[in-house]
């Protein structure tokens, strides 16, 4: 399981609307924003090419202007 965090951002008037459109997406959850417009969510995936997919999602939603990831942990079993 892989888990990242990443960094999104929009105009401060449509910030109501991307989290609104985030949370009903389920791609991510939101763990804090600010009054300029970045929004900071976590976002969990079976492996790389399944977090970066719903990184591309988020991307293309409606008044987003940018997503990108900010930390990504990826779990390594050992044999």
């Amino acid at each position: 399981m892989n888990i990242s965090s990443a960094v999104i951002k929009t105009l401060p008037e449509n910030l109501t609307a991307v989290k609104d459109a985030l949370v009903a997406s389920g791609l991510c959850e939101i763990h804090f924003e600010d009054e300029q417009g970045r929004i900071v969510v976590s976002i969990e995936g079976n492996d790389d090419e399944d977090e970066s997919a719903k990184l591309k999602k988020i991307s293309g939603m409606a008044n987003v202007a940018s997503a990108s990831f900010a930390y990504t942990y990826r779990d390594v079993k050992e044999d």
